[in-house]
Parts: structure tokens; sequence; C-alpha cells
């Protein structure tokens, strides 16, 4: 709370007092340590080097990462459409996690030392960022520094954050929405300067969008809470707030469609685009909320195999909170209700909880609590909202209830101390209050302890085949000739993106890990669904692994090959390999042989 001898000086002064305190840099020097720590064992060796526990998305992000960089070092802006994957078609780059922006701020770091380099870069500035983020705005709604720099702690190496940065880095790198739901709600309550606020929040939601379009959606959503708690909590002001607050909200979205406009029509109306949505697989469990997962310093190893157990891909264990932070953000919902902001925070922090549960039927206890009770539910099929995976909530949920708990702390520790000074104005002051002081705040932080992350546990980088540059340099293809690589480059066999990204060969890549729409329009992880191509692809991946699977004709595997335009096949593969007699087969002898890695040169 600010003292009272502070609330008459000029807004000026305090603002100047509060640039020369060195409070703030110190707590934001903390949390980029705290982000060191948690990333200490990539530092090692940042260029061959990566988090364990999502290789393929990893791998997807480094080709993303280095084609931004690729593009700026010939001098223009990456591409929103490519054949650079998924040759001949291409990939629309707006319909996948491209994270375009921190991809071309890190481009000089990326030409020089790697894309990995430039992947923990990111992961390690999205830890620090995020938490300064909500402790700065936490600060300017009037939290006392301790209270704000637990705040920022709490979300910026909050469990769903940690768990993102296993490889969804446009999840993990959550440094604007706090920034932008703050613009919003000083807009709704008059405490924004209008239009200057708007063009404000309507930069941060265009930067959002080349960061995480998915991430933006669930800022959007949260935003859409806030406004609609606070004209609830005072329904006589809705006219005037509304009135106040449409110029900021049109500046925001003016500026929003003049920075993005272009890559939303090459979205929502360009090549590739789709009409359609991925399908979330996953129905929510009460037990991803309090069962602390390996990557947690305080867990058990029963309580790590029930993570595992409950939800099989680790990237997406996104829920946990702890018992302890949520009977004490349940109680000082209660105890401080009457606080706008605890009231705000509370609920968004709720709804957004409740949204992670998706829409289907929960499983509580046994029993099965209907979907159509669950605020998903309804909202799910609303335009924006076609693509985003519900439990991913908890990045913002985890904001929400930092607020809360912020809040709610400062309120507890001002009640004491309005005690304390009524009882010496009394003239008694025989009553020690610092005890409850340490208290109040011993129970914040003992409720926040389980949170702690261990680091990263981290893997080798895939690196090249020792032929594969070599290969290329005989073969003398041209940039654009769609080369067939073996294994097939997918989800499962995502090392070939980041051979493609440490090489730059091929120029052309047939295949890849992506999102692309089906014949329908249907959103669809390309060549892991049905039809011949995906049937070939597999094939062929099979073959290599020693699996005997049912084998298309050698008519059909030429057909599919032919479709693809493809120019030349190589593969990663030892002579005499099933692949390779295949391919000898149906091509002839292999055109070079090095290193393990063969090639055949195909008539376009």
């Amino acid at each position: 709370m600010i003292p009272t001898d502070q609330k008459s000086a000029p807004v000026a002064t305090r603002r100047g007092r509060r640039l020369q305190s060195p409070g703030p840099w110190l707590v934001v020097g903390c949390y980029l340590l705290g982000a060191l720590a948690v990333t200490a064992h990539l530092w090692v060796d940042p260029a061959g080097r990566m988090q364990a526990g999502d290789r393929s998305d990893v791998d997807l992000f480094a080709w993303f990462v280095q084609y931004a960089a690729t593009a700026v070092s010939h001098g223009h802006l990456p591409a929103l459409v490519t054949s650079a994957m998924n040759a001949p078609t291409g990939i629309n780059l707006m319909w996948n996690t491209s994270f375009l922006l921190p991809g071309l701020l890190l481009s000089p770091v990326t030409l020089l030392a790697g894309p990995q380099v430039s992947l923990t870069l990111a992961l390690t500035l999205g830890f620090a960022g995020s938490a300064a983020s909500l402790f700065w705005v936490l600060r300017r709604w009037g939290a006392s520094l301790g209270a704000a720099a637990l705040g920022g702690a709490v979300y910026g190496f909050s469990p769903a954050l940690v768990t993102a940065g296993l490889g969804h880095y446009h999840l993990q790198f959550a440094v604007l929405p706090p920034l932008i739901i703050d613009g919003v709600a000083r807009m709704l309550t008059g405490r924004g300067r209008g239009i200057r606020t708007g063009v404000w929040v309507g930069l941060l939601c265009a930067a959002q969008l080349f960061i995480g379009e998915e991430l933006l959606v669930y800022t959007v959503v949260a935003s859409v809470i806030v406004a609609a708690t606070l004209a609830l909590s005072r329904l006589r002001e809705v006219p005037r707030r509304v009135r106040d607050a449409l110029p900021g909200l049109a500046a925001a979205a003016v500026v929003f469609l003049v920075v993005d406009g272009y890559a939303l029509w090459v979205q929502f109306a360009g090549p590739l685009n789709e009409h359609s949505k991925l399908r979330a697989s996953l129905i929510g469990n009460l037990s991803w909320f309090v069962v602390p997962s390996g990557s947690l310093l305080f867990h058990t190893h029963a309580s790590a195999n029930e993570a595992l157990t409950t939800l099989t891909l680790p990237a997406e264990y996104m829920d946990y909170l702890g018992w302890p932070l949520i009977i004490v953000l349940v109680i000082a919902a209660v105890v401080f209700w009457r606080d706008m902001r605890v009231r705000v925070a509370a609920v968004t922090w709720a709804v957004l909880e409740l949204c992670a549960f998706g829409g289907g039927n929960l499983p509580i206890f046994g029993a099965r609590w209907p979907g159509r009770l669950l605020p998903w539910h309804w909202i799910q099929g609303l335009p924006g909202l076609a693509q985003v995976l519900p439990w991913r909530f908890a990045i913002l949920a985890d904001g929400a209830a930092a607020a809360l708990l912020v809040f709610a702390l400062d309120r507890a520790l001002a009640a004491v101390s309005r005690a304390e000074d009524r009882e010496d104005r009394s003239g008694l002051g025989w009553r020690d209050w610092g005890w409850q002081h340490v208290a109040l705040s011993a129970v914040a932080v003992l409720a926040v302890l389980p949170l702690v992350p261990l680091p990263y546990k981290t893997t080798p980088v895939a690196q090249p085949p020792a032929g594969w540059q070599a290969t290329f340099s005989e073969l003398r293809l041209p940039s654009d000739a769609p080369v067939l690589i073996l294994p097939f480059p997918s989800g499962n066999d995502s090392q070939v993106l980041r051979w493609q990204a440490a090489t730059g060969q091929p120029g052309a890549m047939i295949g890849g890990y992506f999102i692309g729409p089906s014949s329908t329009g249907q959103a669809t992880f390309f060549f892991q669904g049905h039809g011949l191509p995906a049937q070939v692809a597999g094939y062929l991946n099979a073959l290599e692994q020693g699996r005997n699977p049912r084998a298309p004709s050698d008519a059909e595997i030429r057909s599919v090959i032919a479709s693809w335009k493809t120019a030349a096949i190589v593969a990663v593969t030892s002579a005499r390999s099933p692949v390779d007699r295949l391919l000898t087969r149906l091509y002839g002898s292999p055109a070079t042989h090095i290193d393990g890695v063969v090639s055949w040169r195909l008539s376009r």
C-alpha cells in the first residue's frame, strides 16, 4: 500500500522515486538468476544441448528460427507461405507455431551461433521476462514491492510455463499477455489515456500474433472475463465506462488490423487456409491440479508416475497448483472479496481453470460432471477458438492466481498495520504485531513453495549425418527442387528438420512436421493420417526400422513419389538395407553413396 505521505506527492515525483529505487531492478535480477538456474544445463553447451521431453517440437522450433534468420540474411522478411517444408505444396506459417517475431529479433544470434542457442536464449528470457512483466503490472495496480516480486515469480516460473518450455516456445514466452490485459483493464476503469493506451494495446496484440497466436486467443478470453467481472460488479457505471473506453478499444483494433491485416488475410483467405479445427483428445482431470510432476522440486516417484499415467504428454501437464496454494487462494477470495482487484483476479482465475477442464464430461470421484456445465463447452465453437487446446488456459490462470495471492496478501498486511496503528494511538502499545506480518508472508511463501521447478534435463541435439552436405554438393540441385528425405520427416522423425535447419539442405523438403488442411479443409498433422501418401511415407520409415508393414505396390510407391515432383531421394541408410534395395529396384543404382547417405537423382 502507498504510505500516507506519498499519496499527496506529485505523480512525477513518485515515478521518479520509483525509477531511482534499486528494489525493482534487484527483483528483475533475481528473476534472471532464476531463469538461468532452470536452464543451467542447457547453457553448459547451448548449441549442442536441448531440453529433454519434447524433441519433435524443439526440432520444429529450431527449423522456424533458422527459417526466419535465413530470410533476414537474404535481406527480406520471411514469407508467410513457403515450400521449404512440404514441397512442392508448402505450408502456411500463420497456421503453425512459427515464432516469427522472436525468430526475426534473434536472427543475429542464429546466424552466428545456430538456432539452438537462439532457442535457449528465448527460453531464458521467457522465464525472466514473463515474471518481470507481471511484476510491473502488479506494481502498477498498487501491489507492494515484496508481494509483487512473489507474484511475478509465481507466474514466470509457474508449472504451466515450465512445462510449456519443454518445447512450446510460443506459449512459454508469455511476456506480453499481462501487459495486454493491464492495458484493457486500464481503458475499462478509466485509468488509461484513451487512444494512447489503445494504440499501445494494439501494438502489443500485433506483436503477440507473431509470437504465438494461440496465446493471444487465451489473452483475449482472459480480457473478456476481466471486462465482464468489472461490468457485473458496477452495473451502474457500465454506460459511462463503455463510452469512455470505446475510443481506446477502437484505436487498438485499428492498429492491430493495420499491422497484422495482411498476415491475417494470408491465414484465413490465402493459400492453404483452413476452415475446421483440431480435436482435443484429452479429457480434464482434477488430479492435474494437485499431483506434482517430476519437473518440480517437491515431488515423489509416485506423483511423477501418476502425472505420466494421467497425461502421457509431458509438455501438456500444465495445470498443477497444489493443495496449499489452492486453499490459500479460495480463502483469500472469500475474505477480501470486496476488494475489486481481488474479485477480478479471483473470478478470472476460477473461470480460466474451469476452461482448462475442456468441454467434455469431467470425471469426479467416479461420477461424471456434465460437460455442458463447463464454460469451454459453450465457447469452443466460437471464431478464433478453433485450434486452441483448453488445458493451456492454465498459463493465464496461473497469472490470475498470482495476482489474487498478491492483492490479498497486501490487504492482509495492511489490515494488521491498521490494527497496530489503532493500538498505538490508543496509548496501549503493548502488543507486538510483527509476528503477524511474518506469519502472513510465510503462509504465502509456503503456499507457492511446491511450485519451485527443477532445472531442465537435457539431451544432445541431433547432428547431420557425416555424408549429408557432401551428398547435396554432389547432387547440385536447384534450391526449389523437392527432395525426398528418408527417414521421412514427420513428428516422429523430426531430426530431419534439424538437419535441414543446420545445413540449409535441402532447399525444398518433401513432408515435414506441420499443420495443414486436408482435402476438406480439416486441420491435420500431415503424413500422420490416412491416404496413399501417408501409407507410402509410413511404409518407407517402417521398412528402415526393421518392421514389416503391409507394402504398397511398386506402382503405388512410384506414383506417390512422382506426385511430389521429386527431384532426388536422399536416404540415411546403410548399403543393402531394405530401403536401399527397394529404391535401387525402383530407380536403379544410387547416384551417390557417401558416409551412410545414399541418393538417387530422379528426372523431373
